[in-house]
């Protein structure tokens, strides 16, 4: 038995017909309970038949009252989307206006937190300079005869000292970042040379972990054209870090690869613990740490690898990370030759 198509009509577009010609009192409860049967009775017999015609050829509804509640249906259809849209559309300004808001609140917060950092960096440089220069005098016997003890005292005294130069110069070059402010430097660098100065630079520190660091450099590497003391810093940045989280017995291999006439493949690689890839973006956040605990094995800022992302991005480029926990990472960030450079 085939089935009549059924054509299209303007009551399609109007849902629950039957109810709403109820509520209006065009039909009663009966007739619309005798139309619903008929109706399904002639799709029974293979004959297409809306609720609309069902009434009509029962003579329970005449053609006038249908197209007329009909349309009154497909008006306050109309009316309601219109409304439903200028609402969407007020929330939408709404949420949008709490958005920028919350953006500017943001970035007035981040603002004034690279303010502090670099208020507080610079005033703590001044004091340390002075102790620092003290310790000096003292270790070199210059304001007098000290003993031996004393004098291994004053050493890690002296060496701590340092270290805190050495993070509140990092805190400093973290709030010009921070500001937009980090500038860069460009110059032609001799890069195998700067990898022997870093791999001297980590090795004490490697060799007291008992951790191998060497490098591995291409024969006739070009000179890049990129920041020294910048891309220095990245690179101890990451190799420090690669040591530190390297066991007993592992390796860490600064690697100089170049790619093609323009291209030199840069990276750190280590046999450490590894990073979830679930975290791989969260060790680029500043001042976050994987292991937040009081008792977390590993010290530092967090802020090293936030600058050093900043850094190789200021250069042009961009720096990819690839880990598996237990068995180590890799960081690598490719670098333009001169002569890229200069075409």
């Amino acid at each position: 038995m085939s089935t009549q198509p059924l054509r299209l009509s303007p009551e399609m577009l109007v849902p629950r017909l039957g109810d709403y010609l109820v509520h209006k009192e065009f039909i009663s409860e009966d007739d619309l309970i005798h139309a619903l049967a008929y109706q399904q009775e002639q799709v029974a017999l293979g004959r297409a038949c809306m609720l609309g015609h069902a009434l009509i050829e029962l003579n329970l509804l005449s053609r006038e009252k249908l197209d007329q509640v009909v349309t009154e249906q497909i008006i306050q259809l109309r009316n309601a989307l219109q409304a439903a849209n200028r609402s969407l559309e007020e929330r939408v300004q709404q949420r949008t206006a709490e958005l920028e808001e919350a953006l500017a609140r943001l970035s007035e917060l981040s603002q004034m937190k690279a303010n502090f950092i670099s208020n507080i960096s610079h005033e703590l440089r001044t004091p340390l300079t002075h102790i620092k220069g003290y310790v000096e005098l003292l270790v070199s016997e210059s304001l007098g005869p000290i003993s031996a003890d004393q004098k291994h005292a004053l050493q890690v005294s002296h060496q701590s000292t340092a270290r805190l130069e050495g993070l509140i110069d990092d805190l400093i070059m973290f709030s010009l970042a921070s500001r937009g402010e980090l500038s860069i430097k460009q110059e032609s660098v001799d890069m195998n040379r700067l990898a022997n100065l870093l791999i001297k630079t980590v090795q004490q520190k490697a060799i007291d972990r008992g951790v191998t660091a060497h490098a591995v450099v291409d024969k006739d590497l070009p000179m890049l054209q990129a920041d020294p003391q910048k891309i220095a810093w990245a690179l101890g940045q990451l190799l420090d870090n690669a040591v530190k989280f390297t066991p007993s017995e592992g390796r860490v291999v600064l690697s100089m690869r170049r790619e093609s006439n323009d291209l030199v493949m840069i990276s750190v690689t280590d046999t450490g613990i590894g990073i979830s890839p679930s975290q791989v973006e969260e060790i680029f956040e500043p001042f976050h740490q994987l292991d937040a605990s009081s008792t977390r094995k590993y010290g530092g800022t967090g802020i090293g690898l936030s600058l050093v992302r900043q850094i190789i991005e200021a250069h042009g480029s961009m720096i990819d990370v690839s880990s598996v926990q237990g068995k180590g990472s890799t960081f690598r960030f490719p670098l333009l030759t001169i002569s890229a450079r200069a075409d």
